[in-house]
């Protein structure tokens, strides 16, 4: 099976296992938020490394990091809903804690990405 070159990338296989992490902290918020926060958080994790991965079929590098921005983006609203949830009880201490570290890592991996793609 061929793996293709956003699968080699360390931002996309964290951003990935966000996602799982936020599918399961959110999987016990209230039945009332399945389609509002729960939809959300879950939707704007996946793009993280959707963007990513879609950013590695473009062809040039303009392109490429404005996916990358796009996925940044992502993040970053996943940040705003993380604190929410947090100021809403939906979240533990330390859920809330290491969604917003993995958060600030992947950010910083998607800066240096998009460094490197506007310099190519």
């Amino acid at each position: 099976m061929k793996t293709y070159s956003f699968e080699k990338l360390t931002v996309w296989n964290k951003s990935v296992d966000l996602s799982k992490k936020v599918y399961c902290v959110t999987s016990s918020f209230p039945e009332e938020e399945k389609y509002g926060l729960v939809s959300q958080m879950r939707r704007c994790s996946i793009s993280i490394s959707s963007n990513i991965s879609e950013g590695s079929a473009r062809k040039s590098p303009k392109d490429k990091a404005r996916f990358t921005e796009v996925s940044y983006s992502s993040a970053m609203e996943l940040l705003n809903q993380t604190i929410i949830s947090n100021r809403l009880n939906f979240l533990t201490e330390e859920d809330y804690t290491s969604i917003r570290i993995e958060i600030s890592e992947i950010t910083a991996m998607l800066n240096a990405l998009h460094k490197s793609q506007i310099s190519s």
